[in-house]
Formats: C-alpha cells, structure tokens, sequence
C-alpha cells in the first residue's frame, strides 16, 4: 500500500509539474515573440509590455524602455531574431517533453533537430548583442551581462553535449543536458515573472533593481529544477544500478571537505552583503534562501536514496551536493577575477560571482554525472565481452567460462541501459 501511495504521488506531482511548464512556456511564448517591436517601431503591440503597464505601471516600463533604445538599436536585427525564435522554444520545448512522454520516437527525433538549430540561431543573435554591447552597457550594468554571457555559453553547450549524448546513444545523458538547457532558457521567462511580481512585493523597485535581485537566484532555480525533474524520470531501482566492486565518486570524505569549503565561502559571501546595509541583506536574501532549499532537498535524497539502496541515486545526489557546495566558493573565487580583469567594483563584482556560481557548478556536476555514467557502461561492456579463450570477465573479476560468444552493443545490453538512466526490464 505504501508503495501504491508513493506511486500515485509521483504521478500527480510529475503531472502537475508538466502541466504548469507547459502553461508557462505556452504563455510566454507570445511575450518573448512580441518584446523588441517597439525598439523597432514605436508605438508597435508588445504583450509583456501591456501586461506590466496593467500590473506595476507605465511609468515603470516606460523608464526601462527608455535605457535600452541605445544599445538594443545598435544590434536591434540580432536581438529580434533572438527573441523570436527565443518565443519559438518555448513551444518546442514542451513539444519535446510531451513526446518523450508519450514515447513518440519519430516525433520527438524531428522537434528535437528543430530544437536545436533554433537554439544555435537564437544565442547567435544573443551572442551579437553581447559582442557589440560594453558590459556596464547592459540592462542593470555589468553584472547582468556576465550572467546572460554565462547563460548563452551554457545552452549552446548543454544542447551541443545532448546531442553527442543522442548520438553516442546515451538516452538518459541526453535527457539530463537537454533538461539543463531548457533550464537555462527558462531564466526567460522567470525574470518576466519578477519584473511583475518583486515591484508588488517591494513597491518602489525600478526593473534594473529587479534585475540585480533576480540575478542572486535565477541560476540556482532552473538547474535545481533541471536536477528535479531528470530524476524523477530516473525509475531504476535496486543495489545493481552501479556496478559491484566500483567506489563511489561522491564518498564521505570528499562530501565533508566541500562542507567545509561550503561553509568557509559562504561567511565571506555574508559578510561581505551584510556590510551593504538594507540593500546587501536583500540581495543576500535572494540568494540564500532559494540555496538552502536546494541544499536540504539535496541532502534529504541522497539520505533517502542510501538508505534504500539505491545506489545510483545516491551517487547522482552526491555529485550534485558537493558541486552545490563549492558553488560559493567558485563564486568567491569569480569574484575576484571579475573585480581585477574587468575593473569592476567590488560590489558589482561579487554579485557578478554568487549569480553564476550556482549555474556553472551544475554544468560541472552533470559533466561528472555524464563521465561516471560512461564509466559504469565500460565496465559493462569489459564484464561481458569474451577473451580470445571464450572466458567473460564478471563484475567480481572472476572469470567464467563462456558457452557461447557474447556480443556488446552499447543499445541493447541491460547491463549498459543500467547505467543510462533508463528503466530495466525483465
């Protein structure tokens, strides 16, 4: 009974959890579509604009509209083409995902092509604004571009890597990079939600304000929801998802170690915003509360995962927690770099280091988890390829004699889709 129980509370949050992405994407899509006619022609409908007219003001937009017709004009063409096809993946991405949920093989191969070369087209044009935009240029100055930079180099690589991973036939790696790319682009249309939603909360904050605060968590929210939802498509069960003999990546040990480190950067972190008076605890609030709800999820599986023997969930949490826990000090350490390549104050500077520090210490975990994942298959595929005398190495390294020859394909073996994220059967 418990089992059914936890069956059925799987299912209802999964579906509620596709149906708001899918609400949100679909929503959005015309917002994003729409954004950059009235730089083009003004006066020209733009949907996000009418919306937050209605609920902050038009004051408020008016004055954010009138920073940006500078530096969106000089590359007003790339932005356009950005923003269009921005619009466009957000009703791909759903595509995708409902095809992989509905099992529609043909489909899914065809919307995930179209998928991808948006994506490459879409962070071109982003990548052009960039390129000709000085950062303190940028919509709340340098800090903010430093994360769409941040943000652009990892949706073209997290894509790029999913599809190396469909290649290689690696379907759970390809659905753990695809889900992080889709991550990052959500940052889209979450930022809008803020630019409606802190005003309400915080009367008196201008959309460059919003900007600066959103930026302390955006990062750590989609590659946690990223992180959420690959493994709850991850059903394998049981102590043989890693191979036997193997040690995990993640032990005790190495875990504790970045606790420390975790710990030591994060009081830098406080301190540091705490000595900024009302506006450093804000953004300080930012960014700690959306990290300790992500570390004690963290924890809290990988706890769970250890008891109940599922091994490969717990090395997944593993390496997850200990990149969340270095994020901080990854952050310090940017910070540092940004205040003397880049000449930025120190404030500007440490903001442009805690708002990326999450995002990137996530690509870096789903690299270890997409190198540990290679890593078991070789096993795999060494456990049961023959000798030239017909002996197949087991798992224990023993040998045992072969009765026939033994043919590996990275596709069909159990052994192999044990660990690719993909349920075993039979």
């Amino acid at each position: 009974m418990s089992r059914l129980r936890e069956v059925v509370h799987r299912v209802t949050w999964g579906r509620a959890a596709i149906v708001t992405v899918v609400a949100v994407c679909v929503g959005y899509a015309p917002v994003a579509m729409t954004e950059l006619w009235p730089y083009a022609r003004p006066g020209a409908p733009a949907f996000g604009e009418w919306f937050l007219s209605k609920t902050v003001s038009p004051a408020y937009v008016a004055e954010a509209l009138k920073t940006r017709i500078g530096p969106y004009g000089r590359s007003l063409v790339p932005m356009i083409v950005h923003s269009v096809l921005g619009g466009a993946l957000m009703l791909l991405g759903p595509l995708q995902l409902l095809s992989a949920v509905r099992r529609r093989p043909r489909l899914h191969r065809w919307s995930g092509i179209a998928f991808a070369v948006t994506v490459y087209v879409s962070m071109a044009g982003a990548g052009t604004y960039l390129a000709r935009t000085a950062p303190q240029d940028a919509f709340s100055g340098s800090a903010f571009w430093i994360i769409l930079a941040t943000i652009l180099v990892g949706t073209v690589l997290s894509v790029t890597f999913g599809i190396l991973a469909a290649v290689g036939r690696f379907p759970g790696l390809h659905q753990r990079w695809m889900l992080l790319c889709y991550g990052y682009l959500m940052t889209a249309p979450l930022l809008r939600f803020e630019w409606g939603g802190l005003p309400l909360l915080m009367p008196g904050l201008s959309m460059e304000d919003v900007n600066r605060v959103a930026i302390m968590h955006l990062g750590s929210v989609v590659v946690f929801g990223s992180l959420l939802a690959s493994r709850a498509w991850d059903r394998r069960r049981g102590p043989r998802t890693i191979a036997e003999g193997t040690r995990t990546w993640a032990p005790w040990p190495v875990l504790a170690v970045a606790h420390v480190v975790a710990a030591a950067a994060l009081a830098w972190v406080v301190g540091d915003h705490l000595e900024r008076g009302a506006q450093g605890v804000r953004l300080l609030t930012a960014y700690l509360v959306p990290y300790a709800v992500a570390y004690a999820v963290m924890v809290l599986r990988l706890r769970g995962a250890g008891r109940e023997g599922r091994t490969w969930a717990r090395e997944e949490w593993g390496l997850h927690l200990a990149c969340l826990c270095l994020a901080p000090a990854f952050s310090v350490g940017a910070a540092v770099l940004f205040e003397r390549s880049m000449g930025l104050d120190h404030a500007t500077a440490v903001s442009a280091g805690v708002s990326i520090g999450c995002g990137v210490l996530a690509f870096a975990a789903t690299i270890l988890v997409s190198l540990r994942v290679m890593y078991e298959r070789e096993l795999a595929k060494r456990a049961l390829a023959p000798t030239a005398s017909g002996v197949v190495e087991s798992p224990s390294s023993h040998p045992v004699q072969a009765s026939h020859p033994v043919q590996v394909e990275a596709s069909t073996p159990a052994a192999a889709r044990i660990t690719d994220g993909e349920p075993v059967r039979g």
